[in-house]
This record gives C-alpha cells, structure tokens and sequence, in this order.
C-alpha cells in the first residue's frame, strides 16, 4: 500500500474510533437525561434528528465536483472501511427490522434467509467483485455495455437496475415512515419525507464518496443498536452477555414452554372459536351475494332495535360503524371475506414450534417446504450476488486485491448482525411467552397499545375471560426487533437507540440505491448514448436533479403503506438476479458469451 494511502487509512481509523466513542457518550448523556426526567418523545427526537444532523454534516463535509469521486469516491476506499460501508449499505430496513420477526414467526424455515444472504457474498467474493473492479468501470451496465459492445445490454441492464432499486428504495423508505411515526410522533406520510430530506443531504452533495463515509459512520450506529437490546437481555434471562452462544439454552426452555402453552385449555378453546369463525366466513362466501343482501338487511335491523330502545351511545355507534363499513358489493365482500376467513384459520391451530423443521401434515407437504427452503436460500444467495447498488461498492477499492478483501469484511460485518438475529428472536418470543401470554388484558404493558397505534399489535378477546392468549394476540414481524427494549422492561433510552439503528439501515440503504438509479440514468443513458461530450458540470447537475426526482417518486410510492418490507426486498431479488447473474458470471468467465445471448 502507497504512503499516502496508509496515510488515509490510519487517518479515517483515528476519526471514526472518536466518532464511536463520542456517539457512546452521546448514549450515556441521553440515559442520564431520561433518570433525570427527560420524556421519551423528547428522547425519540433527539436521537433521530442529532444522527440525522450527524450523517448531514458528513455529507456536506465530503462534497466533490470530481466524476471519479462522485461515482465510485474516487477508488481509494480501504478495504475494512468499505466492508463497513458495505454492511451498511446491505443490511437495510428488512435486515434491521424484518429478520429477527421472521425467524420469530418462521422458526426454523426462516433460517433460509440467513444462509442465502450470507451465502451470496461467496458467490460474490468467488465470481463478481475481483473481476468487475478489474474491469474499471462506474455502474453495472457500464460493464454490460463494454463487455456485450453497443447499448442494448446497456439499455436492458439501466432498466432492470431502476426496477429492482426503485423496488427496494421503497421498502427502506416506507422502514423510515415506520421508526418515525412511533418513536418520534410524527404521522407516518410525514415522517417518509422527513426520512427522505436525511437521505438526500447524505448523497446529493458528494455522490459515491459522501455515501461511502456516511454508511461507515451509520454501520456503527445501526450495529450497536442491535445488538445492545439483545445483550442486556441475555444479561436478564441467563447472567451471559453473549446471547449468541447461550441462546440454545433458553430455546430448550421455549420447547418447554411451547408444549405446556399449546395444549392449555384456555388455549385449544381460543383456537376452537377461531376455527368456527373461518367456518361461519366460508359459508358467508359460498352464500354470496345473497348472504351480503342478508347481513346488511340484519345489521339495520339492529341497528333501528337499539334506537328504539335508547341504547347507549356506545352500542349506537358501534351498529352505525358495522353497518357503514360493510363491503359495498359481492366483489368486495368476497375480497374481504376471504382475508378474514384466512386470518381466522391461521388461529384456529397453535403455530408450529419453533424448532420444526420443514413440519407438514405429511410426507408429501414435508418434502415441498423442504424443497422450497433448498430453492429459497439458492434463490436469494443468486439475488444477493446480483443486487447494483452492492456490486457498485467494489468499484470503489484501490486494487482488485482489495476488493477480494473488501468482500471479506463485509461478509464479516454482516455476520455480526445474522448471527445475532436467531438469538433476538429466541429471547424476544420467551418473554412473550412467559411474561406476557396468560396476562390480564387490562393490565397489559404499554408497549401494546403504543404499537397498536401503528398497526403492528393487535389484542382481540374472542372468548372474553379477560385474559391474553396467545391466538389473541397478532403481532407483525416488523415489531419484534422495534419492541423488544420494551418487551423486556428497558430503559426508553434503548428503544431510541434501536430506533437510531433502524433508521441507520433504512437511510445508508436508500442511499446507496437512490444514488445507483441516478448514476444508471445519467452515466448509462445521457452520458454514453444521449450526449457523449456532456461536461463534468453538466453531468453532475443531470445526477442531482435525477437523484431529486427519484427521490421524491420513492418518497410518494412509500407514504401509500405498500405490501410489507420483506416481500418487497423479495421482490427485488427476483428482479436482479434474473436480470444480472447470468450476463455478469458469463461475461466474466465465458469468452464466447456475446450481446445475443445477453440480452436474450
């Protein structure tokens, strides 16, 4: 390594060990605040807008005019830093956020998503990243231009990178929405744009190489915010902080605990009631559209019962609202219907244990949910190797050398997260199980109603004795990770951390796909096919404003609450790896791959 750059390199160590040490501090100041009073909406505002006023000022710090450092910082990224960026900028809203609750609710099934996406970086370290950072390029379908010649690979390549990124820039955004609405107040519309003004004052500046530092510097937020929680809690459950290596202890307990819980009385009668309403829905829907025209007909009379005989109000109310929002027609009360009557079976029989592997009624459904596991995790270790804005990283090393290593380190930064996320779901469910199922419902902690204001908790006394079962409680896999500060009894201070680290994954993502779809549209359409000769300036304002545009589109889409976070990043997947992996792996290895057989 040149003197210089070791010079660099020691440089940005001595920086971001005193930015890790003063965000420590920071930590420490707000927890001393909250045992001094300091209220947990305020607490929620200073740690989203002092991290955001962080990641800004690193943004504007590392603003640049130069074309080789806006697109790729100017290759001289090390190659630990750029595994930190590169965690960051992979472990998004659906890592943070959406792994550990589906591994709460999947159990052993949803071990597929950890083994493909760790598997992909070996894919990448052994197929893609040496050989595209030798080839020297900006974006990938630069290299699918230069490799294949002409630009309809370019073309077909600038297309599938704008779908599968605006895809997955949509579901970090909506992540931001999320954090905000519930740890700082603000509506969930509002708290998207918010999110967005963070995102864009980290890439509109400085491109590439203002990213690259801000997704170092939100790495160490986002890990420390997750695995701290899990930390204390293995802490409080079994006296070891390390939740990693003890977490198989307390799964034995949740075995255990399963077995007793799922055979109770109370719990086999929620379940009874719950499959008699998927019955009585399926009937209403064999019946239509006759059973709607009697349902309705039967609530106003109902309703005109209560009037004349001067009900409460409550009662009134409550016969007005069922009436209103019954479906308008056959088509919607069939929609309708059938989302209720599956609801209702998925409840009408206690959920699989935790350590059932590929469990079905028999042979034949066990062998499916085996198969699909196997083409899952191949699915997504294809995906994970095809996604531009990570491939994009590995343009950014000073050697090819140092990208081979900079894949290691990012497959190790990651690791810190994966490996951790089956311990956060083992310990969250435990508390639940132990500490919250079985609770009298108007005594339940205020996390419940908290996040039931958002949608992510839902109580319903189907059998009205007062007390919690477990069929009774719905929650969604976002919550698992943004509640388990509370879930365990925690200082807010945690939750706010969490919050700061959630965010920290949403942003650092969306950066870098924001700035992937910009760079595809302005470097691949307007500068090498619309206008060649455009000048430096010329091409660093086309960026911007199509970073802006993008931006504002993905913000949009995001405020509509589209589908949730995991299956939209599913999505994305399915987009990139059809797209990409076979044009790169035979452009790489295959001499006699041609433009053809590419675009084809």
């Amino acid at each position: 390594m040149p003197q210089r750059q070791s010079a660099f390199y020691r440089q940005l160590k001595k920086m971001y060990a005193w930015y890790a040490g003063g965000f420590a501090i920071f930590v420490v100041l707000l927890s001393l605040a909250e045992g001094m009073g300091m209220s947990s909406r305020w607490i929620g505002y200073v740690f989203m807008f002092a991290t955001i006023a962080l990641y800004a000022g690193i943004g504007v710090m590392s603003r640049t005019a130069d074309v080789s450092e806006y697109y790729v910082a100017g290759r001289r990224v090390p190659a630990m830093f750029n595994g930190m960026a590169t965690g960051a900028d992979w472990m998004s809203a659906a890592s943070f956020i959406g792994l550990a609750g589906t591994l709460y609710f999947g159990g052993y099934q949803g071990l597929a998503f950890v083994m493909g996406w760790t598997g992909g970086y070996c894919l990448v370290a052994l197929l893609l990243a040496p050989y595209l950072r030798k080839f020297g390029e900006f974006t990938i379908p630069d290299f699918l231009g230069a490799r294949y010649g002409g630009n309809a690979a370019r073309m077909i390549g600038v297309f599938a990178t704008i779908l599968a990124s605006f895809t997955y820039v949509v579901a970090q955004i909506y992540g931001v929405g999320l954090i905000t609405s519930r740890f700082v107040g603000l509506e969930f519309e509002v708290g998207v744009f918010v999110g967005l003004a963070g995102i864009l004052v980290c890439s509109f500046l400085g491109g590439m190489r203002a990213v690259t530092w801000t997704q170092v510097a939100q790495y160490i937020i986002l890990i420390v915010a997750y695995l701290l929680p899990v930390v204390i809690l293995s802490t409080k459950v079994t006296g070891v902080p390390v939740p990693q290596a003890v977490y198989g202890g307390v799964l034995q307990k949740l075995t255990t605990t399963e077995q007793t819980l799922f055979s109770s009385p109370r719990e086999v009668e929620v379940n009874a009631m719950y499959k008699a309403r998927a019955e009585a829905f399926d009937e209403k829907i064999k019946g239509l559209p006759a059973s709607l025209e009697a349902e309705r007909a039967a609530l106003t009379v109902r309703l005109d019962e209560l009037k004349q005989e001067n009900a409460s109000a409550k009662d009134i109310s409550s016969a007005e609202k069922a009436l209103k929002y019954m479906p308008r027609d056959e088509a919607e009360a069939r929609k309708r219907w059938t989302e209720a009557r599956a609801a209702a079976a998925a409840k009408s029989a206690p959920p699989l244990p935790h350590t059932a592997a590929h469990a079905g009624r028999d042979d034949a459904e066990s062998s499916r949910k085996r198969l699909n596991f196997i083409a899952l995790v191949i699915c997504l270790m294809i995906g994970t190797a095809s996604l531009p804005h990570i491939l994009m990283r590995y343009y950014t090393t000073p050697s090819v050398k140092e990208a081979r290593e900079s894949v290691f380190w990012s497959l190790f930064f990651i690791f810190l997260l994966y490996v951790t996320a089956p311990a956060y779901a083992v310990f969250a469910k435990f508390e639940i199980y132990t500490n919250l199922v079985g609770s009298t419902i108007s005594t339940l902690p205020g996390w419940v109603a908290s996040w039931g204001k958002v949608g992510l908790v839902k109580i319903e006394d189907i059998n009205g004795d007062g007390i919690l079962q477990l069929a009774e409680l719905t929650l969604n896999t976002d919550v698992i990770v943004l509640a388990t500060p509370e879930i365990a009894g925690l200082p807010y201070v945690i939750s706010g951390l969490v919050a700061a680290g959630g965010l920290a994954a949403a942003l650092s993502t969306a950066d870098g796909l924001l700035l992937t779809i910009a760079n595809a549209m302005s470097h691949d359409v307007y500068y090498k096919v619309i206008d060649p000769n455009a000048s430096t300036q010329r091409r660093l304002v086309i960026s911007k404003a199509l970073l802006l545009v993008v931006a504002l589109v993905a913000a949009y889409t995001a405020s509509l609450k589209p589908d949730n976070i995991l299956f939209m990043v599913g999505l994305a997947f399915s987009i990139a790896s059809s797209a990409f992996f076979p044009a790169l792996v035979c452009g790489v290895f295959w001499k006699r791959a041609n433009k053809a057989g590419a675009v084809s």
